[in-house]
């Protein structure tokens, strides 16, 4: 029998969660019937029943019912900005102040901060709400607070950096990223040495290839002006096609820069839109489905977790909070380049100190194996695990001999999930991606900036996509045993960014970056965010040039109106509310000491976390030996298995 779930929501985040729930089989009746239906609402709630059903098993609600009301049988999750309870429960708040908030939109930008586009939050809220419906169990209640959701997607764990002695991230625009070209943008994305290197080729800076300081982020901060003038002497001279062609040829992640008029002409997304309400395209389903949506319990389920970077290991990640067995595999040769981004600089084991590898690493176990020299052992691994999930592009597996035709000859009943940058067929398959290249070539970048600047990536679309990726593991183990599960980037993205491709279709106004509510506070570097309907409103509290920006941001409160200030991301998990709801626990890990760190954006009556993120290859005997009864003395003489980087 399909899932019941009745929908009481007004919110983007209470609609996409039921859009998901419908979308991968449940029963969704909505009890609204007074709403203004634009194409976007068509697009949220296509086939969702009206009225009120008779019976449910889940209510999704955002509209702060009485819950001393709902039947004791019925699973209710609620959604809010803060959460039903505690100091800030009611307090009023908007997607764009809550960015500000959680440190996304002190994150980003150069003389200002910068908001992201689109209604990143919202869609991460109801992505968990979903999660939460299928996994909490009957007669459950759950509270998802859109902050704590915010705070996982979109702050990059800047809370950990002064854990861990990095630095705390800074405002900043990376570069390269979306740069001019002849006829158009084009997005770049350089998150590894090899492409940066590859990238200074391109350009024709050969030269520049041994500067140690352009060599980092921070770096070219510095010397920007520089950078960018070499960058656009070479870009400008060339189109978009051009410039594509000999990115892919180096495996420079590249893409164009889109608006949410130019992605639907996009030759790859071909299959990606659907039509829609009144003809109008907008994106399909973001994974392709096995199972239904069905109440799933993931303890002692077993998943060999061979996912590096953030978007797959968030998707495990949070399988490991919901009590799935993860086995992180990683390789002594090449390691998860995650616990090598912001790692404490000098320090003994220095690559277990990455602030995003411990926040998506939490719960799990790992054994560092090379392959394909060491694939005896993962087969013995596979034949005893319930699910795969990858996060390669496609050719990789075949490379290394692991494709679905061999993973099932080993066990039959796998869930093989893989989540490609650009799916598993189309022209852009092999194309490598990262989040801001999804982002960029999705629109969410032409939404995000200044009027008056380039478009400008919203860095949250890892975790985006690991919640959609989560989702559609959850999906399928209530389906048919033995399925590969794909789940791409793109799609996910394309989902997330569908209101300004559906609005700017329905009206032919194609939509771009608008002037932000952010205001310059006394101090240094100081900014306040606020949801004014007009500057007459914020003119008639009194609110001179340049205010003290706390009791501005309490003031604004106490009249009803949304506002912030802009945290940093190093400061935004450390308020009363967070605290009232635990959303942080310490635990301990062996070399990086005593952690504070994050579970999933709705409380329970018992911690999310139950270890730490594993070193390199530190449960090497207790899998290897324990679960699979392998002697490691040959293998460790062989060099197939390690605890150290090799390189």
């Amino acid at each position: 029998m399909s899932l019941r779930v009745m929908e009481v929501t007004r919110t983007v985040a209470g609609g996409y969660c039921g859009k998901l729930l419908r979308d991968a089989g449940a029963e969704v009746t909505r009890t609204s019937q007074d709403e203004e239906r634009s194409p976007f609402w068509h697009y949220l709630h296509s086939g969702k029943a009206t009225g009120r059903a008779a019976e449910a098993d889940v209510l999704i609600e955002d509209v702060g019912m009485d819950l001393d009301t709902v039947e004791a049988g019925v699973t209710v999750v609620s959604l809010s900005a803060f959460g039903r309870t505690g100091p800030w429960a009611g307090r009023p708040a908007d997607e764009f102040t809550l960015q500000a908030w959680c440190g996304s939109m002190g994150s980003r930008g150069l003389d200002a901060p910068v908001c992201a586009g689109g209604r990143l939050g919202e869609y991460a809220a109801g992505a968990y709400a979903a999660i939460a419906a299928l996994t909490s169990g009957p007669c459950a209640r759950v509270d998802v607070s859109m902050l704590e959701a915010m705070l996982l997607t979109q702050n990059t764990f800047g809370y950990l950096f002064p854990q861990l002695g990095a630095p705390g991230p800074s405002r900043s625009v990376e570069l390269p990223s979306v740069e001019p070209a002849k006829d158009g943008y084009i997005g770049f994305c350089t998150v590894t040495a090899q492409q940066f290197q590859s990238f200074l080729l391109m350009i024709g800076r050969p030269d520049w290839m041994d500067d140690a300081e352009l060599a980092t982020a921070a770096g070219r901060r510095r010397r920007r002006t520089e950078f960018l003038q070499a960058v656009h002497a070479w870009t400008t001279q060339r189109t978009v096609a051009e410039i594509l062609e000999l990115a892919e040829a180096l495996r420079i992640p590249a893409a164009p820069v889109t608006s949410p008029a130019s992605v639907l002409e996009v030759e790859h997304f071909r299959d990606c839109f659907v039509p829609g309400h009144n003809g109008i395209r907008w994106p399909r389903m973001p994974y392709r489905p096995t199972g239904k949506a069905g109440f799933v319990d993931v303890r002692g389920v077993r998943v060999v977790d061979m996912t590096a970077f953030w978007a797959g290991p968030s998707a495990t990640h949070l399988l490991a909070a919901l009590g799935a067995d993860v086995i992180k595999v990683e390789s002594p040769s090449r390691p998860d380049p995650m616990r090598f981004t912001t790692a404490r600089p000098g320090a003994e084991n220095w690559w277990e100190f990455g602030p995003i590898f411990h926040g998506t690493n939490t719960g799990k176990r790992g054994i560092a194996l090379d392959l394909p020299a060491g694939r005896d052992l993962l087969r013995r691994l596979v034949e005893v695990s319930d699910v795969l999930v990858e996060n390669f592009t496609p050719r990789v597996l075949e490379q290394l001999d692991l494709t679905p035709g061999r993973l099932l000859a080993w066990n039959p009943d796998l869930i093989i999930v893989r989540m490609p940058a650009f799916g598993l067929n189309g022209p852009w398959r092999d194309k490598p991606g990262f989040a801001q290249t999804m982002e960029q070539v999705s629109s969410l970048a032409w939404i995000t900036g200044e009027p008056d600047l380039p478009p400008m990536t919203p860095k949250a679309s890892d975790p985006i996509a690991g919640l959609h990726a989560a989702f559609a593991t959850l999906v399928a183990l209530n389906g048919p045993k033995g399925v590969v599960v794909e789940a791409p980037m793109i799609e996910a993205i394309l989902n997330v960014a569908a209101e300004a491709i559906i609005d700017t279709a329905a009206t032919g106004v194609v939509r771009s970056r608008t002037s932000q509510g952010i205001y310059p506070c006394a101090g240094t570097d100081q900014w306040l965010a606020v949801s004014a309907q007009s500057e007459e409103q914020l003119v008639g509290l009194g609110l001179g040039d340049r205010p003290d920006r706390d009791t501005t941001v309490e003031r604004l409160l106490a009249h009803g109106i949304p506002a912030a200030p802009v945290l940093t991301p190093a400061e935004a998990a450390r308020n009363p509310q967070l605290e009232h709801r635990r959303f942080l626990q310490r635990l301990t890990h062996p070399i990086a000491g005593p952690l504070d760190l994050p579970g999933l954006p709705y409380p329970r009556g018992r911690p999310w976390l139950s270890r730490p993120a594993p070193t390199l290859g530190q449960h090497n005997d207790e899998i290897l030996c324990d679960l699979l009864g392998q002697d490691l003395t040959e293998p460790r003489a062989r060099g197939l298995i390690g605890e150290r980087p090799r390189s």
